[in-house]
């Protein structure tokens, strides 16, 4: 099977990946869960491609999201629910329904007014998404309610604060930053316990507490969670490169290196960075 420029052999080369015994082991034993991981984290090379200004990267990692796509698309039609037509078919009706000033007729003719008319196809087209789902008796639907304006498809940190500020609306919030400090503290001791129980169920649920409540903090304290652990991930990579560079220069590695030489090189990178700053 060769490469080409035309989808249908991508979508040729993922129905082989997964075809019982002459398919590949891994692709076969995937589900959607195990697979969503690998697309969220494709959308953001695909974002980091374009941070970077790197054309040659976006296109392949573009690529990469594609793949997820048809991925995705192959499962479900595997289950009887839908092929990588339908989601063609879906994407282009949406396209078509949301802009009648260009594909129809319509009398929006600036900015705002095709903001306002995209809104109201968005709230005909929930409607009828609602309905859909009553009909397959899927009642649950997070987009409801107060917190309904609060998106479930954004990273989990973001998630978190836009929660918390959207329920402090209606006063359900702390009224200053130091008693989120004692929850901290409650839900330390409560991680610990989980831990001791060897539950590994209640060690996530207890982790997802802490870490909701380190959000609260950085929210009352105006300082942006994902951003502040993107800059800490930056620093961890300095000086673990530091790290690096300071054993192959004595002729060491890392595998080879102890917790104690690396935990030196550690503090002596962060010296070097209290001298700069």
């Amino acid at each position: 099977m060769e490469a080409s420029k035309d989808i249908s052999r991508l979508i040729e080369i993922m129905a082989a990946l997964r075809t019982p015994g002459t398919g590949c082991p891994w692709d076969l034993e995937q589900d959607f869960s195990t697979i969503k991981p690998y697309t969220i984290e494709e959308a953001y090379e695909v974002a980091d491609a374009i941070e970077r200004n790197d054309m040659d990267d976006l296109c392949e990692e573009l690529g990469d999201l594609l793949l997820q796509v048809v991925f995705h698309a192959r499962m479900a039609e595997e289950a009887g629910e839908f092929s990588f037509g339908d989601v063609v078919e879906a994407i282009t009706r949406k396209m078509i329904r949301r802009h009648p000033h260009v594909f129809a007729v319509s009398d929006a003719a600036t900015p705002d007014a095709v903001k306002v008319q995209w809104d109201a196809v968005k709230a005909e087209e929930k409607r009828e998404r609602a309905e859909r789902r009553a009909k397959r008796g899927i009642t649950e639907d997070f987009k409801l309610g107060f917190l309904g304006s609060v998106h479930r498809s954004q990273p989990a940190l973001t998630e978190a604060v836009k929660l918390q500020s959207q329920a402090a609306k209606v006063g359900f919030d702390w009224s200053e930053a130091e008693p989120i400090l004692d929850k901290i503290e409650e839900e330390i001791g409560e991680l610990r316990e989980a831990l001791h129980s060897g539950s590994q169920d209640k060690v996530a649920d207890e982790l997802g507490d802490l870490i909701f409540a380190l959000v609260n903090i950085g929210r009352h304290v105006k300082a942006d969670p994902e951003e502040a652990l993107r800059s800490t991930n930056t620093k961890f990579r300095r000086r673990f490169n530091h790290i690096e560079k300071s054993l192959q220069q004595s002729n060491e590695t890392l595998e080879a290196a102890t917790l104690e030489r690396m935990e030196e090189l550690w503090q002596a990178a962060k010296a070097i960075e209290r001298q700069i700053g």
